[in-house]
C-alpha cells in the first residue's frame, strides 16, 4: 500500500556514508527529509545534492536533518561526492544511504515489490520512480510526500517553506495561505470556534469572508 500523509515513516537498518543508522533513532526529536534518487552519477541529482549541501545550514536552524537514499551502494556515493564538489561547488555534508537491494525503497513504495536486480545492471529508467521527498516530523509521521520526474530539479526552497509552515501550524492553530512565507499573515484555522479565536486573537481579525479569518503569524 502507498504511504499516505500521517502514516509513521516506515523504521529500517541501512549503510550510508556516515555509518549504519536505525532511521527513527537517527531522527531522535528532530524533523527530517528523506529524498531519493534512481541512480548515482546521474546529471540533475548531482545538481540537487549539491544545492541541498548549500541549504544544510537553513535545515539546521529547523531543527531538520536531511538524508539523501540512492540504489547504489555507498562506496559509489563516495565517489561521486567528489564530482559533486568539483561541478556544483559543495559536497554533500549530509549522509547517503546505499539502498543496493532495493529494500528501502520498495518500503517507502517507490518501487513495486516485484523489483529485483543487481543496482549495478538497473539503469535510471528502472528507477524512475525513485525521486520522492519525504518530510518526517519529531513523532515519525510523514508530513509531506512529493514525488518529481526525472527531466525536473527539486525545488528544495519549496521544501524549506513547508517545513516553516508545518512547524509552525503544528504550534499554533492556523493554516498558511497559497504562496505563504515566514513573517506573512496566516488563517485561524477552521477548527477554532469565532469564542475561542476572540480569547487568542483579543485584538481581532481581518475577515473577508466567515470562514476566512486572516492574522498576523504567531511568535514563539
Amino acid at each position: 500500500m502507498a504511504l499516505q500523509l500521517g502514516d509513521t515513516a516506515p523504521d529500517f537498518e541501512g549503510n550510508t556514508t556516515e555509518g549504519r543508522i536505525r532511521f527513527h533513532d537517527w531522527i531522535g526529536n528532530s524533523w527530517a527529509v528523506l529524498f531519493s534518487h534512481p541512480k548515482d552519477f546521474t546529471p540533475v541529482c548531482t545538481t540537487e545534492l549539491g544545492y541541498m549541501a548549500k541549504l544544510k545550514p537553513e535545515f539546521d536552524r529547523r531543527n531538520t536533518k536531511i538524508i539523501g537514499l540512492s540504489v547504489d551502494p555507498v562506496e559509489n556515493h563516495k565517489r561521486w561526492a567528489t564530482d559533486i564538489a568539483e561541478t556544483q561547488g559543495a559536497a554533500p555534508n549530509y549522509p547517503m544511504i546505499g539502498d543496493t537491494d532495493l529494500s528501502i525503497s520498495k518500503l517507502y513504495g517507490m518501487l513495486p515489490a516485484s523489483a529485483s536486480g543487481d543496482p549495478s545492471t538497473r539503469t535510471p529508467a528502472d528507477n524512475q520512480t525513485v525521486r520522492n521527498v519525504f518530510v518526517i516530523g519529531p513523532d515519525k509521521k510523514i508530513k509531506l510526500i512529493i514525488v518529481y520526474p526525472m527531466t525536473t530539479g527539486r525545488n528544495f526552497d519549496e521544501v524549506l517553506r513547508v517545513i516553516d509552515s508545518l512547524q509552525l501550524t503544528a504550534k499554533h492553530k492556523v493554516a498558511t495561505p497559497v504562496n505563504w512565507k515566514q513573517g506573512e499573515e496566516v488563517i485561524i484555522a477552521g477548527s477554532v470556534s469565532d469564542e475561542d479565536a476572540k480569547k487568542i486573537y483579543p485584538q481581532g481579525w481581518k475577515a473577508p469572508r466567515p470562514y476566512i479569518r486572516i492574522v498576523p503569524q504567531p511568535r514563539g
